[in-house]
């Protein structure tokens, strides 16, 4: 598994180190991603490149949803144990793929970013378990962005983030947000990027600049 993007990506300082083995001890056999480090040590290219895989069939939905959720979690203990619970509802990947849907375009616009965004939200078509606005827009990030196109683009909102945010950035400090505050924290973020002259993921690492 390739990927196009550079070693590190233009603001991200370190990578997510995680425990292989207890990952995939923990996780059904299908669902680990091939491509990730052996050393655990997982930068965002290593899920963009999974990324990628699913976008050309060569990865399964739920293969991109262990990638995430390993740099996620990263080091936290319960990480494997919750994946697991996400993965074990959706043993086809058939939800998850129709949540992605949306964002596996060449230029997903704005409407396509809404749609994905609120299919995760509903429990009747594809909400998971232990995957709330804070994880889903990490899955949304990785399978929805489009480096070097510009403009509004699919980023992480996750409690850690909002946190930081300003009031302008449209999104409220708590655990849950609509559709709408995502797409007025993208909406900023973009014009932050084009103010900057940098990529919209490098406004979001530069408001958590230690992960």
């Amino acid at each position: 598994m390739q990927t196009t993007e550079g070693v590190v990506l233009p603001g991200e300082r370190a990578p997510v180190t995680v425990n292989v083995d207890r990952w995939r001890a923990g996780l059904p056999p299908d669902a680990w991603p091939d491509g990730l480090p052996a050393s655990g040590e997982i930068w965002r290219r290593d899920v963009f490149a999974v990324a990628e895989a699913y976008r050309a069939g060569a990865a399964s939905p739920r293969q991109l949803l262990t990638a995430v959720l390993a740099w996620a979690y990263g080091p936290i203990g319960y990480g494997p144990w919750r994946a697991a619970r996400s993965l074990d509802a959706d043993p086809s990947g058939k939800r998850l793929a129709y949540a992605l849907e949306e964002v596996s375009t060449p230029a997903p616009d704005e409407e396509a970013l809404l749609t994905a965004y609120r299919r995760f939200r509903d429990p009747d078509h594809a909400r998971l378990p232990w995957l709330g606005p804070g994880l889903s827009t990490k899955v949304l990030y990785f399978a929805g962005y489009r480096r070097g196109a510009g403009g509004v683009q699919p980023l992480i909102l996750d409690r850690v983030v909002a946190g930081q945010l300003p009031a302008k950035a449209g999104a409220g400090r708590r655990n849950d947000w609509s559709s709408e505050e995502w797409l007025a924290y993208l909406r900023w973020a973009a014009e932050q990027a084009r103010v900057r002259g940098v990529e919209p993921d490098a406004v979001e690492m530069a408001v958590v600049p230690e992960r």
